[in-house]
């Protein structure tokens, strides 16, 4: 992978057809959302950042601030905007999706949704899963469910992104795009904690919990995802697509990798049967195939010789 001006190059590459295009970015303020919104100015778009406003978007942008949950929030912020595209970083619920489709019906070519590699959740599956395994065409819609309660919405984020991909699906000739996004590593400014998590306790020498039988999964370097949606914006083919790099990790090459940056630390396993599992650690079995994006024509890196790398820049510790 290149960092950089390299990495612009590659966007250029890949999405820029020489004209001005109107993008839209919602959300996209943080992790990879930012690195998207840096490549597509750079690529010489114009984007259109929408939030609520309780942070600036990044220089370069046009601000819109309304409340995505709210379609008249939105059709007044919006006003007669059309966009090439539309990247959307925070639909997590059937319910975004369907004020999405009511607004933006019209509005734009392409309607590009950040999904998630736990759609597959209740997969199990020796071979890497393809994108048919979970049909959104398929998924049935509950619209009455708690969505806007923040406990129900994190116990059950796969299954708000089944339903939001499914309400996209289901709306007719709806340009839409459901990015499956594979556990995502690297980069300074990593929010989630997770491999925090496992850093504490190798430092500590405290048992890391795993399930008796854990299993591989299929992870994206931060720079790559970014690159992805930015070249996902700019193609043509509809429907759910695979975000992964080539290869499986384990929880110990995780922590194995951890440990070549914290000297003195032990890296001590405890199994459990249910329940209380680290993160990145899997009883299932769920990695995904990356098949359709490459056939498409997108190049995945490797894992496993990305990971030194985005460990590094993790804990602080990159050059």
């Amino acid at each position: 992978m290149t960092t950089g001006s390299a990495e612009q190059d590659r966007g250029e590459e890949h999405y820029g057809r020489g004209a001005v295009r109107e993008v839209c970015v919602i959300g996209g303020n943080r992790y990879f959302g930012k690195r998207l919104i840096a490549r597509l100015t750079a690529a010489g778009d114009r984007v259109t950042v929408i939030n609520r406003g309780s942070s600036a978007p990044p220089p370069g942008t046009v601000h819109l601030v309304a409340d995505r949950n709210d379609e008249n929030s939105l059709e007044k912020a919006l006003g007669s905007r059309t966009f090439d595209a539309v990247i959307d970083q925070v639909c997590y619920t059937p319910r975004q999706a369907e004020i999405a489709c009511l607004v933006f019906a019209g509005r734009t070519r392409r309607y590009v949704m950040t999904s998630t590699v736990e759609v597959y959740e209740y997969e199990d599956s020796a071979e890497l899963v393809r994108e048919d395994a979970v049909d959104p065409r398929t998924v049935p819609v509950d619209l009455e469910l708690p969505w806007d309660e923040p406990e129900f919405l994190d116990a059950h984020y796969g299954e708000g992104k089944r339903q939001a991909e499914a309400v996209f699906a289901a709306e007719p000739g709806f340009p839409y795009v459901a990015v499956r996004v594979a556990h995502v590593l690297g980069g300074e400014d990593d929010f989630t904690g997770r491999l925090d998590h496992y850093s504490e306790r190798i430092r500590a020498g405290r048992a890391i919990s795993v399930p008796a039988t854990n299993h591989p999964a299929t992870y994206i370097h931060v720079e790559e995802i970014a690159d992805f949606l930015a070249w996902a914006a700019g193609e043509e083919f509809t429907g759910p697509v695979n975000a992964a790099s080539h290869g499986v990790l384990t929880t110990e090459e995780l922590c194995e990798a951890l440990a070549e940056h914290l000297p003195g630390g032990r890296t001590v396993f405890r199994p459990v049967e249910v329940g209380g599992f680290s993160p990145f650690s899997f009883a299932r079995s769920y990695g995904m195939d990356n098949t359709r994006a490459e056939r498409l024509g997108f190049t995945f890196g490797k894992a496993r010789e990305w990971l030194p790398r985005a460990v590094a820049e993790t804990l602080g510790k990159a050059n």
